[in-house]
């Protein structure tokens, strides 16, 4: 199992793919095996550097999927996309469904519980696999209900830090270790807005950080615009976060969202402009 290489200029883009029926955003357009892999060809000419697989909707309210059912949703997926020579990553909060799709091609585990379970820990730690460790309050059918925190800038990044730290000990490298502040799992949109400004203090603790806000219904709330309109929302939240220093940034909307990674690249680097003049 090979590491992930992060672009060093840019942020790394994790395009979404939901192959799930209940799925917030796309409200189970990929559900279908051969339609996922059509997607999944798709985002992958249009800049995906990472596809990120996942059989169970975590959105706020969202019901269990037994583990039996999620592997027989994506690992025909998995199996089939791992030819286009792209990074998989299998979005799952069960170790069974993260080994199996790690032994069919995936190399990442992104899990929204941050490896809490010990065996989740083995098998990452056995297969060498990078890990993302995302903090989210409480469980998917609840978290949203009264999200309440002293700090939560402070309280996600102890957190994280110390799942990081904890995962360490147990023998997984601290290369293979990303961190996600889980935006829109169990916070309010204040929560969010809050998160958001105070990305440099997560930057800072030493690990690649990915954000994930494609579509999420704080950007709703701020401009009362439905699910499917929100990439004007969605684009500017992850610029300020790539302007932050985020290193990966998961999306729905890969063209639009890697259009914007590249020219927010070009800008941020001044030294990439002529200095002769004209």
């Amino acid at each position: 199992m090979t590491l992930v290489d992060l672009p060093e200029t840019r942020p790394a883009l994790m395009a979404i793919l939901n192959v799930t029926p209940d799925s917030f955003s796309e409200k189970g357009l990929n559900f279908n095996q051969s339609i996922a892999i059509d997607a999944a060809k798709r985002m992958a000419d249009e800049g995906a550097d990472i596809l990120d697989v996942g059989g169970e909707s975590t959105r706020p309210g969202a019901n269990f999927v037994p583990v039996e059912e999620e592997i027989r949703r994506i690992v025909p997926v998995v199996e089939a996309i791992q030819k286009l020579g792209i990074p998989i990553s299998v979005d799952t909060r069960k170790w069974q469904v993260a080994k199996t799709a790690l032994e069919h091609g995936a190399c990442i585990v992104n899990d929204v519980t941050a490896l809490v379970d010990p065996e989740m820990v083995s098998v990452c730690e056995t297969t060498a696999c990078t890990v993302c460790l995302m903090h989210m309050k409480g469980e998917p059918q609840t978290m949203q209900l009264t999200p309440e925190y002293t700090d939560v800038v402070t309280e996600v990044e102890s957190f994280l830090i110390q799942r990081a730290l904890s995962v360490e000990k147990q023998g997984i490298h601290k290369s293979r270790i990303w961190l996600d502040p889980g935006i829109g799992f169990g916070k309010s949109g204040q929560h969010n807005y809050l998160l958001l400004n105070g990305l440099p203090h997560l930057v800072h603790a030493g690990y690649p950080v990915l954000i994930g806000v494609s579509r999420k219904s704080f950007i709703g709330v701020l401009t009362g615009a439905s699910v499917e309109d929100r990439l004007p929302g969605t684009l500017a939240a992850q610029i300020l976060a790539q302007q932050a220093g985020v290193r990966i940034i998961r999306s729905h909307d890969v063209k639009e969202a890697r259009q914007a990674i590249d020219v927010a690249a070009t800008i941020l680097r001044p030294s990439l402009f002529s200095t002769h003049p004209s």
